[in-house]
């Protein structure tokens, strides 16, 4: 791609969100908001859907290309990114024959710049489920490794299913030993965004507590704002050093999760800041 490609725009915005089943969530009304946001670009996790059985609607969105990884399950997991401009290639998993199954990656690279959509194995039903969560972990940190030595700004967006620190979850207390706030998995994160190899974009620009991404389906939770933090767009450094907006849209419900916008300068001007 030409230096006029991507970096040519000089707003580019990524919204990431979790569907729990993409059927569903357009239903609700995700896709008439979506169109009103002029993103460049969408990763989408919890299809819960076989390609063939999304609707061409939606798998063919005006104006995107769309790209998906499903699960070989059906009604089970699987990852969408949708883009304006066409990537010069396109990957689905990440090499590892366990979780590439489940369908948790699509990956576009655009030359200077890689856009991933991932959706990590939850722990939360069962220990197997757990442990299968630790495997996923242990083989996708090498993964996202090689992926940063290539020297290409990256921005990895999905469901990550970690709360990272006490502020990114309400009832910090009374999780610490459950799924998704484990000291093992928290630990995870700290090390991905040691010495500032990766970045918590929405963290490095809203430093307010009591902004989540999902909350339980049970009580009221989400009426009461009893919410986690799990969804991220982590970023190599140079990337997220042009963050300039983000927000999180909760004023509707689509999902049990909300979406999560990014906004990157990508000017000329800019380029190799």
């Amino acid at each position: 791609m030409s230096e006029a490609g991507i970096y040519g725009v000089d707003m580019y915005r990524i919204v990431t969100f979790n569907a729990n089943g993409i059927r569903s969530a357009a239903d609700k009304g995700f896709f008439r908001w979506f169109a009103e946001q002029n993103a460049d670009c969408l990763c989408v996790q919890e299809l819960k859907a076989h390609e063939a059985d999304i609707p061409a609607a939606i798998r063919e969105l005006p104006g995107y290309y769309g790209y998906f990884h499903c699960a070989e399950k059906k009604g089970y997991s699987g990852c969408g990114l949708w883009t304006k401009e066409k990537p010069l290639a396109v990957r689905t998993g990440f090499g590892v024959e366990e979780f590439d199954r489940e369908g948790r990656y699509v990956e576009a690279d655009f030359g200077h710049l890689v856009v991933i959509s991932c959706y990590f194995p939850s722990g939360s039903s069962s220990e197997e489920r757990q442990a299968a969560k630790f495997r996923f972990l242990d083989v996708f940190l090498p993964h996202l490794e090689a992926l940063r030595a290539s020297g290409k700004e990256i921005v990895l967006c999905g469901d990550v299913n970690i709360a990272h620190k006490e502020i990114d979850l309400k009832n910090w207390k009374g999780n610490l030993k459950n799924s998704g706030f484990l000291p093992e998995e928290r630990q995870w994160l700290t090390q991905l965004f040691e010495g500032d190899r990766w970045v918590d974009v929405f963290r490095r620009l809203d430093p307010r507590p009591e902004r989540y991404t999902w909350w339980s389906q049970r009580g009221q939770a989400r009426a009461k704002n009893v919410g986690w933090r799990i969804d991220y767009q982590i970023a190599t450094p140079g990337l997220a050093a042009r963050a300039k907006a983000t927000d999180i849209y909760a004023a509707e419900k689509f999902s049990d999760h909300a979406p999560l916008t990014v906004d990157y300068d990508l000017g000329d001007s800019h380029h190799g800041a």
